[in-house]
């Protein structure tokens, strides 16, 4: 399972048009009547067991699509450019040097969580620099209030937003190193040039560049110092290993948990049986406080600078069995939470209801190219399942009467300025008595936009008295963490004359929580005005800012419409890759197949046809042409293929599945291959691309076969990963094939995100073709298969057995 180069041209092939070898004297070389050999799309192999698809023909040269009515905003304006010129004012006070060990520091006002943003970065330095990669050490900033909003992690908008200034950066910190060997030896900076860490004379002569920093560091900055230009890379565009990947299989990366705060004591919380229910009273306090290893009880209060405190009893102890035990021992009387009663089906049921109806759908007169077609889908909530569930530790000095004085706080967190300065404001203190320090973190996506673990980790520390470690438990993390609310889709899609003439799209969702803003207090309090209400004015312009920053169509389908609907359904939410993204192109892509379906065409074809960009289409003719596009297949195995554009990125994705085992109700399908191209403009490391783009797919095949949360009176059943069905790499394909675009001179795009849609709707497409059913709900295979953890409680704690 490795990248493999795009495909190469041929010579004769449209331009752009990916090369595959068509023998003569065969049908498919026959250009059809009407159809010029040049507009021919020759993806058939040589192998006889492959056909060309019926339809399967490029579109007419003569006739354009109509144009995409109105613009979407993300053709002139994402996110990703939001965060990188809001970005721009505070990256000269980013930490780049050069130590006088010779190694580079760079300072990360980011979070790390496997996206493998450090090693990209790293590399940037690298090539800049000419030092070795394994001479750059990447560490996580502290939070910085003075960078105001350039410590915000999400969007895929971290490359992007570093790709203008870190190489000018490092640029310039190589300019002064020459500089100062220059006036060492009397030459001219022009005639020396660095390798390795060294700056070298052509007589030879060397120096390290340890030797060189002090009288670096009283040389100005150049102003005229340009990057390397892309001919010149060694580094950058080629494939390098992560550079914590030692760390990680050694043991010796730390994460939250393993950080060695003095004196922390491990806590767990009792939650409520349903969502943000609240706590009426404690019923055997004291019976709990006596149990062995028990510090301390204390009820979460109520509260909350910008979002609030989640609801609960916790527990610290000398142990995490312990405080397991003993938070399973509390009897608690609970207060209503805000969707008690309510199921996925009446979720639904109230989303469905809130979408305006579409009206009198058109006649549809297939002869004619005039098509009418409607659709309904919906999703289950999903939960992010990080390895690493949420977690904090946080220290919390008092003085003599129990006032917080000063708050120390180790967690992953993708918003560290606002999760300090609100904490701040809850504990009474001045921002400047709060410290954050961001720890690398086992996955996130999203999660760690908020910083709940912290908030409440803070509350218990100030109580007790002791540092406190909070873990959540699998079961919290699923049922009380942070989820991916529900949704429902209504979708019109209309041509006329062959033409996509109408195209309207209208989702409805639980509010999507935006309250951490771009990372700061400031834009965090005005995403939570009026704080009164959850479902805030404010929360709503953010959660519809994102909608129109990020989602994108990349087909000219002329009249076009996409309505975000948020309901005012009041449950723990947060972004979740690729946002609302994912589902509403998922959705998109499934009805491109059933359009091309009702028009007689192929779906590779079809989309050519309307495609709206040079870099899509040729993502689309890289993955057909090295999938085999429209080979025959057994029964109950289809092929399926889809195209995306997010974050200035472009992907395709073909894949293969064998529908069998859904077909006899055994089991979900199973995606047996998969090729997937990616242009990201200008590559950094192909091995972190690769491994992007592969998991996107391992989620995509989670979340649209098997992954989702089943809501039951007020409550997620699901509270492990033996109940979350997640992919396991038995349900995932060993043929998969990533093909990265060479650079084409476009800026660097986004990564993390943008291989997540594609896939899942390539999925759904070749579960549509597989089995004739269309699919509208999602996850495809979602049985109850479990006996749920009794609600409130956690799970039984596994005795293990004493050492000898």
């Amino acid at each position: 399972m490795k990248a493999v180069p795009p495909v190469a041209p041929d010579a004769g092939a449209l331009p752009g048009e990916a090369h595959a070898h068509i023998p003569p004297h065969t049908p498919e070389a026959e250009a059809p009547a009407g159809i010029s050999r040049r507009g021919l799309l020759t993806y058939a192999l040589s192998a006889p067991v492959l056909t060309v698809a019926a339809g399967f023909a490029a579109p007419r040269e003569a006739e354009a699509a109509l144009p995409l009515t109105p613009p979407d905003t993300v053709d002139f304006f994402d996110l990703g450019d939001a965060v990188t010129l809001t970005s721009l004012s505070t990256m000269p006070l980013v930490r780049l040097s050069v130590g006088k060990n010779g190694r580079v520091a760079f300072e990360l006002p980011r979070a790390e969580s496997g996206q493998g943003i450090s090693t990209a970065l790293a590399m940037m330095i690298a090539e800049e620099l000419d030092v070795p990669l394994n001479m750059v050490d990447v560490t996580l900033s502290d939070a910085r209030p003075e960078l105001l909003v350039n410590q915000l992690t999400g969007g895929s908008t971290t490359i992007r937003s570093f790709a203008g200034v870190l190489p000018l950066m490092a640029a310039q910190a190589r300019a002064r190193l020459l500089e100062a060997a220059a006036r060492q030896w009397g030459l001219s900076a022009s005639s020396l040039n660095t390798a390795n860490g060294y700056v070298l004379a052509t007589d030879g002569r060397k120096a390290a560049y340890a030797t060189l920093t002090l009288a670096a560091s009283l040389i100005p900055a150049p102003l005229n110092v340009a990057p390397k230009s892309v001919s010149q890379y060694r580094v950058v565009g080629k494939a390098a290993g992560r550079i914590d990947a030692l760390d990680i299989v050694t043991g010796r990366k730390q994460f939250t948990l393993d950080i060695p705060v003095p004196n922390a004591k491990p806590t767990m919380v009792r939650r409520p049986p349903t969502i943000l229910g609240t706590v009426v009273r404690v019923n055997n306090l004291g019976t709990v406080k006596a149990m062995p290893g028990v510090i301390g009880v204390c009820v979460l209060p109520g509260g909350g600078a910008i979002v609030p405190i989640p609801p609960g009893v916790a527990v610290m102890a000398e142990t995490f069995g312990q405080a397991w035990d003993a938070v399973n021992a509390l009897d608690v009387t609970w207060g209503a939470g805000t969707i008690d009663g309510e199921s996925n089906a009446s979720i639904t049921a109230k989303l469905k209801a809130s979408v305006p109806a579409l009206g009198v759908p058109p006649v549809s007169i297939p002869l004619l190219g005039s098509v009418t077609i409607d659709a309904e889908f919906e999703m289950a909530p999903l939960s992010h399942a990080a390895l690493e569930t949420d977690c904090a530790i946080v220290d919390v000095k008092r003085d003599a009467n129990g006032n917080a004085v000063f708050c120390e706080i180790w967690a992953g967190m993708q918003t560290p300025i606002a999760a300090a300065q609100s904490v701040a404001i809850d504990l009474g203190l001045p921002p400047t008595a709060v410290k954050a320090h961001v720890i690398p973190s086992g996955g996130s996506f999203g999660r760690r936009l908020f910083w709940d673990p912290v908030q409440q980790a803070a509350q218990v520390s100030k109580a007790l008295g002791y540092p406190c470690k909070l873990m959540y438990h699998r079961a919290d993390d699923m049922r009380h963490g942070r989820m991916r609310p529900p949704q429902y889709h209504r979708v019109r899609a209309t041509t006329a004359l062959g033409q996509v003439a109408l195209f309207d799209h209208r989702i409805a969702s639980p509010r999507l929580d935006g309250r951490h803003g771009f990372g700061d207090l400031v834009t965090a309090a005005a995403g939570a005005m009026p704080s009164v209400f959850q479902q805030t004015p404010g929360n709503l312009g953010v959660e519809e800012f994102l909608f129109k920053t990020m989602v994108s169509s990349p087909y000219n389908f002329g009249v076009s419409n996409k309505l975000l609907l948020p309901a005012p359904i009041i449950m723990n939410t947060a972004s979740y890759r690729s946002v609302h993204i994912q589902p509403t192109r998922m959705c998109e892509e499934i009805m491109v197949d059933e359009l091309a379906k009702a028009l007689g065409k192929d779906p590779v074809a079809f989309r050519l046809e309307f495609l709206r960009s040079p870099r899509a289409i040729a993502c689309l003719k890289a993955v057909a042409a090295t999938g085999q596009w429209g080979k025959v297949m057994p029964k109950g195995f289809a092929q399926g293929i889809a195209v995306h554009q997010e974050t200035r990125s472009y992907t395709a994705c073909l894949v293969e599945i064998d529908a069998r085992p859904a077909i006899a109700g055994t089991g979900p399908a199973l995606v047996t291959k998969a090729v997937i191209a990616i242009d990201v403009g200008k590559p950094i490391n192909l091995s972190g691309i690769d491994a992007q783009v592969q998991g996107a797919l391992a989620e995509s095949i989670s979340i649209v076969l098997s992954s989702g949360l089943h809501v039951q009176n007020g409550l997620p059943l699901e509270g492990s990963f033996s109940q979350y069905h997640f992919s396991r790499n038995r349900h995932y394909p060993k043929d998969v094939k990533v093909i990265i675009m060479p650079p084409n001179g476009e800026a660097i795009g986004g990564l993390g995100e943008v291989g997540l849609s594609a896939s899942s709707a390539a999925i759904a497409n070749a579960y549509g073709r597989a089995t004739g059913i269309k699919p509208r709900k999602f996850p495809l295979f979602f049985p109850v298969d479990f006996t749920p953890f009794p609600p409130g409680k956690l799970p039984t704690r596994p005795m293990l057995p004493l050492p000898a």
